[in-house]
């Protein structure tokens, strides 16, 4: 343990103890704790005479203990949530029901990347060059926005997609459409599409209304809060980082146009996403949930 000559171990364990204590509980104004809002702490709890931030920042970063970082998180509130999350995972791993998927099979995952919008920079954007980063002007004119919907084959690495004004049913069934007019789809025996509970394919009506449309399509619901499993998440993350950040667009239809040719252009290379977990990661990590609900109803 890296710890100053001047400071014992039990300063030490203290200042950490600190770092993991949620600051209002302590009566502070504060969200999160910095290392300087620790160090001015630690003085005023009557710990040490005086510290240095610096001081507090080693003794933290010797246990990864960083408390002004933070990440979102949500209890699964379905209450078949590892029933329709097995189902999800068994798709990926390339099983339904206990059997192997045949090869005439196939699995899409699908969902609406809502709301682009297209913001045209008052002043151009400036190139990289040596010892600086690209620029973006900050101020920007509102062009409007559209929606992205798409479509992924989970074991083939295709993409289908498409933008629209506005998303809804009628707009989602002709991205259904599109991929299902489509070889091998059109003939397959069966093709499951992963969706989440949008208001485009939510609930049991959606199931009668697909299958009434196409009736080799077998609908499959993601639980509630679980838009983690779904595949396409990973590629409108690639699609934001690589096609809409930063947005500097003249108008919807550059868009439009931009999205559809990355689109292309990504299916050349790609590959389908290397799916690591499993039906036993994901009872792991709903036993760690559930201890953790606990501990927080206890506390409560």
């Amino acid at each position: 343990m890296d710890v100053h000559p001047l400071f014992p171990p039990s300063v030490v364990v203290q200042v950490k103890a600190l770092a993991c204590e949620l600051p209002w509980e302590s009566g502070l104004a504060l969200s999160r704790f910095s290392t300087q809002d620790i160090a001015r702490e630690v003085v005023s709890r009557g710990i040490v005479a005086s510290i240095s931030s610096t001081t507090v920042w080693r003794w933290l970063n010797a246990d990864a203990i960083r408390p002004w970082r933070f990440r979102s998180w949500i209890f699964p509130r379905d209450p078949d949530f590892e029933k329709k999350a097995s189902r999800v995972l068994d798709l990926y791993h390339g099983r339904w029901c206990g059997r192997k998927l045949k090869k005439d099979e196939y699995v899409i995952s699908a969902d609406e990347k809502t709301s682009i919008q297209a913001r045209h920079r008052t002043h151009p954007n400036q190139p990289p060059a040596a010892g600086r980063c690209m620029r973006v002007e900050h101020e920007y004119q509102r062009k409007g926005a559209l929606n992205y919907l798409a479509a992924w084959d989970v074991r083939r690495a295709k993409i289908f997609g498409r933008c629209e004004p506005k998303t809804g049913i009628v707009p989602f069934n002709r991205l259904v459409a599109q991929v299902m007019k489509q070889e091998p789809y059109r003939s397959a025996e069966r093709v499951f599409w992963i969706v989440d509970n949008g208001s485009s394919h939510r609930g049991e009506a959606s199931v009668e209304r697909f299958q009434a449309a196409w009736p080799k399509i077998v609908l499959v619901h993601l639980p509630v809060h679980a838009s983690w499993l779904n595949q396409i998440e990973i590629y409108f993350s690639i699609v934001q980082r690589k096609v809409l950040t930063p947005n500097d667009f003249s108008a919807l239809e550059a868009v439009e146009e931009r999205l559809l040719q990355f689109q292309e252009e990504y299916e050349s290379i790609a590959q389908p996403f290397e799916w690591r977990f499993t039906r036993d990661d994901l009872s792991r990590l709903l036993a760690k949930l559930s201890s953790q609900a606990k501990a927080v109803v206890a506390a409560t």
